[in-house]
């Protein structure tokens, strides 16, 4: 068993998910997580902007956010989000202990911003994923350096020595 596997099925356990929804959503998943990545979150979550777009299935890995849509009608999956979590910016998430949800928001490579809300069975479990978002974008993530490659003025690179090999007499 690779470790996507190993580390996915706990996680769904833990947030409560039926067997049915997971078997209907890893074919999606598997396509878009590598076999060795470490799974973080798996949750159910909603659009508070469009509440009745379908159901949402977050994914959360130690590279990558996966969010997984299914229609209400006629139950068929889709694809919604699927980026590294390095491609993600301005990334913010505010937990409500009151309301027992966490809203996540942010801008995915293309400019859009995306926001979820997730929904938990108890207060408790609001900083457990308080925690595992801070884990996963705040202690993981390293903030991109420039890469120079070279500037103008620099003296170029010394050439190596060329290899002529030796004339056998």
């Amino acid at each position: 068993m690779d470790v996507f596997s190993r580390t996915f099925l706990p996680a769904a356990a833990e947030a409560g998910l039926a067997v049915q929804t997971l078997s209907r959503h890893m074919p999606v998943f598997r396509r878009c997580v590598g076999s060795g990545d470490a799974t973080i979150l798996v949750t159910r979550c909603s659009r508070p902007d469009r509440p009745v777009t379908g159901d949402y299935l977050l994914l959360l890995t130690h590279r990558r956010l996966v969010v997984t849509q299914q229609t209400r009608l006629l139950h068929r999956l889709r694809l919604h989000l699927n980026t590294e979590l390095r491609e993600l910016s301005n990334v913010t998430w505010s937990p409500d202990p009151r309301l027992q949800s966490v809203e996540l928001a942010a801008t995915a490579i293309d400019g859009i911003r995306e926001r979820f809300l997730i929904h938990t069975t108890h207060p408790k479990r609001v900083w457990q994923l308080d925690a595992l978002l801070n884990h996963a974008f705040r202690t993981r993530l390293r903030t991109p350096r420039e890469r120079i490659v070279a500037t103008i003025g620099d003296k170029p690179a010394a050439r190596p020595s060329v290899f002529r090999p030796a004339v056998a007499r």
